[in-house]
């Protein structure tokens, strides 16, 4: 497994860092006790060879050397008997012999001259220096630890923030009072945001403007149209500045996706419906000439009305602006909805069709990344076949 994640490979450093510390605490006490063996062991030996020369002199035993060397001389014979047959049971029982019974350290003398059982009370102490050494760098590489990670909290707090943002809420503050990289990184985003805001802004107020307007000539328009005579030339201005009304709501609701300003309203809507409505908006005269429905299977969809209406009509425009016969077919089946027209394959990938402004001779080159934009707010799909001299585009 890779680790990615910045907070996981500190505490593995961190981790392997203690780890560490710790063998190298529980060796060095190892290697200390080591020596603290092999000290004693060159003890005992020095207090048989000086007992045995001391006896060989005076004929007895030095017990005030052996007290001086906090050595003691053993003589319950129980005692006794109960370490002769330890030593026995273990082969050890010979000249000279040195075991732990009883977490005892005992010494057997065996010789020619004489037989003595001591307890060598001597024992290490424990390294307190050391362990208050090791402790407190143990103490200072956890608070490193925990200072280092407090570090990195506002690095979440970025994230949660660009995660917000990357979902279309621009209204967040990610200004930072303090002076690491961490704070410099989140002043420049911070700074970003706004001046995306502004940007934003300043567009929509463009756009707005605009369609404002539009929106007043379009009116003066139908006002002087309805001075006309002829019912023929009137209707026709109609259903022209009527077109104009319909392309400037479009575009509203395109601003809207582009910027992701919008609120979803998710219902289910029988398939049947959504198309008759889409066709509705194409605002054209005798619809079944250019379009043939046909209905399999009927199925409900939970989706938001306006926008996806808007989806089903931008296709069927394109297909029948492009076939060559000016006729498309739509058909309903149980998961989806396909729209075919007799026309040339698609040039380019259909993904390329998706970009903003794609060459276009007919229209803006929007028609595609509007369907797109959609459908992905959605969770839908596009699909695209050429068979038999046909398009077939397919919504699932």
């Amino acid at each position: 497994m890779i680790i990615t994640s910045l907070r996981s490979k500190i505490r593995i450093v961190f981790a392997i860092t203690l780890l560490l510390l710790g063998i190298l605490f529980i060796s060095s006490i190892k290697y200390d006790r080591a020596i603290m063996e092999e000290h004693t062991q060159k003890q005992e030996r020095a207090i048989s060879h000086y007992l045995y020369s001391y006896y060989l002199k005076y004929g007895k035993i030095d017990e005030a050397y052996l007290d001086a060397q906090n050595v003691s001389l053993i003589t319950d014979k129980g005692m006794v008997v109960q370490i002769e047959r330890f030593f026995k049971e273990k082969n050890k029982f010979k000249r000279y012999a040195v075991d732990t019974y009883h977490l005892k350290r005992i010494i057997i003398i065996n010789n020619d001259r004489f037989k003595l059982i001591l307890e060598n009370k001597n024992k290490a102490k424990f390294p307190l220096k050391r362990a208050l050494v090791f402790s407190i760098v143990f103490l200072l590489i956890i608070l490193l630890y925990l200072w280092i990670m407090k570090s990195l909290k506002p690095l979440a707090e970025l994230k949660g923030k660009i995660q917000t943002f990357s979902q279309g809420n621009l209204d967040i503050d990610c200004k930072s009072d303090k002076e690491d990289e961490i704070a410099e990184v989140a002043n420049e985003f911070d700074h970003a945001v706004t001046m995306i805001r502004e940007l934003l802004h300043s567009r929509q107020l463009f756009l707005r403007a605009i369609m404002h307007e539009l929106k007043t000539p379009i009116g003066k328009g139908r006002l002087v149209s309805e001075m006309l005579n002829d019912d023929k030339s009137k209707a026709r201005l109609h259903s022209i500045f009527e077109r104009l009304n319909l392309l400037i709501d479009e575009f509203a609701k395109i601003e809207q996706i582009t910027s992701k300003n919008f609120d979803l309203t998710i219902k289910p809507y029988k398939m049947s419906d959504l198309l008759e409505a889409s066709i509705d908006m194409l605002m054209i005269e005798n619809p079944k000439r250019l379009i043939t429905t046909e209905i399999q299977k009927d199925h409900s969809v939970n989706v938001d009305f306006e926008l996806f209406t808007l989806v089903i009509k931008n296709l069927l425009d394109n297909g029948i602006k492009y076939s060559t016969d000016k006729h498309i077919i739509v058909i309903i089946s149980e998961d989806k909805i396909e729209i075919r027209n007799n026309a040339e394959a698609l040039k380019e990938p259909l993904e390329n069709y998706f970009k903003p402004f794609h060459t276009s001779k007919k229209g803006l080159g929007l028609g595609l990344y509007i369907v797109k934009s959609i459908l992905d707010i959605h969770n839908m799909e596009l699909s695209y076949a050429h068979e038999d001299g046909e398009n077939i585009f397919t919504i699932r």
